[in-house]
């Protein structure tokens, strides 16, 4: 499987499984599902209850076009409104458990969202999901046209899951933490730093180690005096603590 290094807020990279275009165009079909079965629901409520062309009886086409579109809105902007409030998935990438990102690290914005959801017209909708299709197979990061426009990938999440691939950390009844302040990271910084330190670790790489010392310093406004420890211990301390002030001590 084809991998993508993203350099994350920490400026270290962090290599992440790209999806499959049989991943996406199966996430794309389960959207679609669901489109139909809204418009399903939708002409059986116009007909049923609110007696559609009753309704419409004096409109001219333009007018019975709009109310169309209005009514159907939901879904020409269903993937633009859920990318945005899922962070890069849908309900279809969701159960394919893959997601849009930015290739440099950056939270994708809404108008990243857009960009994407516009060139759907030619990479989808205008040539039948063939430019999609080939631009996904040939392009080394797997990026249609709307991805390629706004710095975008789309990443699987599929990653064998265990306790030294998470944020977890077995800590002792009686363990005693040291930097309270590590209440300023969050899950994600957490997660990062520790996919790195266990890298790191294996290939004894202390640039890395210094790395993420250093930008932990500056984001807990730590002091390096302070710090009467090793940065191998500086940071397999941070990790615990962290664990035992969120109570996700395992």
């Amino acid at each position: 499987m084809n991998q993508i290094a993203i350099n994350t807020s920490q400026n270290v990279n962090v290599n992440f499984a790209l999806a499959g275009a049989g991943e996406r165009i199966v996430a794309f079909f389960i959207d679609l599902l669901l489109k139909g079965i809204f418009i399903f629901i939708l002409s059986w409520f116009l007909r049923s209850v609110v007696e559609f062309s009753d309704f419409t009886q004096g409109m001219d086409s333009w007018s019975i076009g709009s109310l169309i579109l209005m009514i159907t809105l939901p879904i020409h902007v269903y993937t633009l409104v859920l990318e945005s409030m899922m962070e890069g998935q849908t309900f279809g990438k969701k159960l394919m458990k893959i997601k849009v990102v930015k290739i440099d690290g950056y939270q994708a914005s809404f108008g990243d969202y857009l960009m994407r959801w516009v060139f759907r017209l030619v990479d989808i909708f205008g040539s039948f999901g063939f430019v999609a299709f080939v631009t996904t197979l040939l392009s080394k990061n797997h990026q249609r046209l709307g991805d390629m426009a706004t710095g975008t990938a789309v990443i699987s999440l599929k990653n064998n899951i265990n306790i030294s691939h998470t944020i977890l950390e077995q800590l002792k009844e009686d363990y005693i933490p040291t930097f309270p302040q590590v209440i300023l990271l969050t899950d994600n910084d957490v997660r990062i730093i520790k996919e790195n330190f266990q890298k790191a670790i294996k290939v004894d790489d202390r640039q890395i180690i210094n790395r993420l010392t250093q930008r932990i310093l500056d984001i807990l406004k730590l002091e390096p005096d302070s710090i009467q420890i090793t940065q191998k211990q500086f940071l397999n301390t941070i990790i615990k603590d962290y664990n035992f002030y969120t109570g996700k001590d395992s």
